[in-house]
């Protein structure tokens, strides 16, 4: 067993606005049979890239059944709206805050921004590059208390030494240090911990076959499994089947003439209208269909709890411009709620009586000490310290009121701007590294971030902030720093090409993608969208 690291300030937490945690002390219900845990993590996913999450375009039946039968956190919350300290998170129980993980691994740093060439005000901060091995976590956990792991797909929470296998799961089938699909989602991989399959094998279902393969090796002793999907990352990528059906249910809709609007550092996407990014959220269903229904014909479908997420907003900007998350703002990379809000599913299913939403706010955090509970096991608190177990919810409980923080001081890929973020109850603080400036929303009457309340309610402003900083230098976090190289005639000359070219190039190709005779290359596997 690894020793746990030094629990420091029990919470956090301190203001007012924060709550410490207690540790739940009731039993709750499990089953006679130490139950399995599969915890399934879709890359990139939008919070209404589901038609469970009132997506009209996406089809994600198989998804859908699993909210259908368990609890959908209607306002789940990423740990970060870019995806290796999310998933940094959802291993360790920290936030990104606590583990240093605040950008994707790989993601420019310090003075190396400067060759984006986007000419910024700051110098993004520097950045843990792995989880920490010291850290007991989640698949250590359940492993600690006679549980076989097993990992397949992504992993990018660090290189070697910092493996899944690294890290608690006893087989690892695609983890490695990258964070996107090198060899895109057909067979040759050019994955170094995945065999390729036959030419043209899709991805996603060999991830699935591959867990489908552990499952039913392990079904008569207890297992945590992570099915963790490169899907729905870029490069975006479909076959030609799938691409017609939804270029076909476009055209149903309408085609508006416009698909972008520009935001402060680059166009984001507005319809819901990609039919290879909507073909390959398919694919991705169709994998799940696959393990799920696998579970039942193995007969572990009564004693499994089933998670489904995402590890950050959809991508609206940037990378592969996939898909919009309107009605909330931005996406992927932003510090608004279309980059920090994702699915966010638990399935109990001995829980027969639960309800089926929940508008509590949650967070990636929470999953460490809620799976540990929900399985009849003990806690971890000096490792999860930034979760709470939402065990009491299904039990039509309540649990403490508490604040989540968000610490992203970084620019990113997408649009987004150097941050942090705190929500308390109904009220969202932003702070902005730029210039100090900070925001604040009622999320209960504008989820969409319309009307920034800062001048109208200064105390509030003032508590939230002072909560935040506390926190945030309690745990010695990192910021940004001024660019002194920076001039505004340069930014403006680099957004001005933005707006004259990159943006007519995003709409033509849209439209491109859209035509009755669009056909990226012979096999379709090469379908995604890339700026020239």
């Amino acid at each position: 067993m690894k020793h746990s690291s030094k629990a420091f300030l029990t919470c956090l937490f301190i203001s007012s606005l924060f709550s410490c945690k207690s540790e739940q002390k009731k039993a709750y219900q499990t089953p006679e049979k130490a139950p399995n845990v599969l915890l399934i993590i879709a890359d990139d996913l939008g919070a209404h890239d589901l038609s469970t999450t009132q997506s009209n375009y996406y089809e994600t039946p198989n998804i859908d059944q699993i909210a259908a039968n368990g609890i959908q956190f209607d306002q789940g919350y990423a740990s970060c709206q870019v995806c290796s300290p999310s998933r940094a998170s959802i291993m360790s129980g920290k936030s990104p805050a606590r583990h240093g993980i605040t950008d994707w691994i790989g993601a420019a740093e310090g003075e190396k921004w400067r060759k984006q060439k986007r000419h910024n005000k700051l110098l993004p901060a520097f950045y843990e590059h792995k989880l920490d091995t010291g850290y007991i976590t989640m698949p250590e956990a359940f492993k600690e208390h006679g549980y076989t792991t097993f990992f397949a797909g992504k992993w990018h929470v660090g290189g070697e030494g910092s493996l899944p296998k690294d890290h608690g799961f006893d087989i690892n089938k695609g983890g490695f240090h990258a964070g996107s699909p090198r060899g895109g989602y057909f067979s040759p991989y050019k994955n170094p911990k995945l065999e390729d399959g036959p030419e043209g094998e899709n991805l996603s279902m060999r991830l699935a076959n591959e867990t489908v393969k552990f499952m039913a090796s392990h079904k008569d002793k207890p297992f945590f499994a992570c099915l963790s999907f490169y899907a729905v990352h870029g490069p975006i990528q479909t076959t030609e089947e799938k691409w017609r059906k939804y270029r076909d249910k476009a055209v149903a809709n309408g085609i508006e003439e416009e698909g972008y609007e520009m935001g402060k550092f680059m166009p984001i996407r507005q319809h819901q209208d990609n039919p290879v990014y909507a073909g390959l959220v398919e694919s991705m269903d169709d994998a799940v269909g696959r393990v799920m229904s696998s579970l039942k014909e193995l007969g572990l479908n009564e004693n499994t709890i089933v998670v489904f997420t995402g590890d950050n907003g959809g991508v609206s900007a940037g990378d592969a411009f996939s898909t919009s998350n309107l009605p909330l703002k931005g996406g992927k990379g932003y510090q608004f709620e279309g980059g920090l809000r994702t699915p966010y599913i638990i399935k109990v299913p001995w829980l027969k009586h639960q309800k089926r939403h929940s508008d509590v706010p949650v967070t990636h955090t929470d999953f460490y000490p809620t799976l540990l509970e929900l399985s009849g096991l003990p806690l971890y608190p000096d490792q999860h310290q930034d979760g709470i177990s939402l065990a009491p919810l299904f039990h039509d409980e309540t649990v403490k009121d508490r604040s989540i923080v968000w610490h992203y001081p970084h620019y990113g890929n997408q649009g987004g701007e150097p941050s942090s973020v705190i929500r308390s109850g109904k009220w969202k603080l932003i702070h902005y590294y730029e210039d100090n400036r900070e925001e604040l929303y009622n999320l209960e009457l504008d989820e969409q971030e319309a009307n920034n309340l800062s001048s109208e309610y200064p105390n509030i402003v003032k508590n939230l902030s002072d909560s935040l900083f506390t926190y945030l230098n309690e745990l010695g976090a990192k910021y940004p720093e001024k660019d002194d190289t920076w001039t505004l005639a340069k930014e403006e000359a680099h957004l001005n090409k933005v707006k004259k070219k990159e943006m007519p190039a995003l709409e033509k190709k849209r439209l491109e993608m859209l035509g009755e005779d669009f056909k990226p290359n012979d096999d379709w596997w090469g379908s995604q969208r890339i700026i020239d």
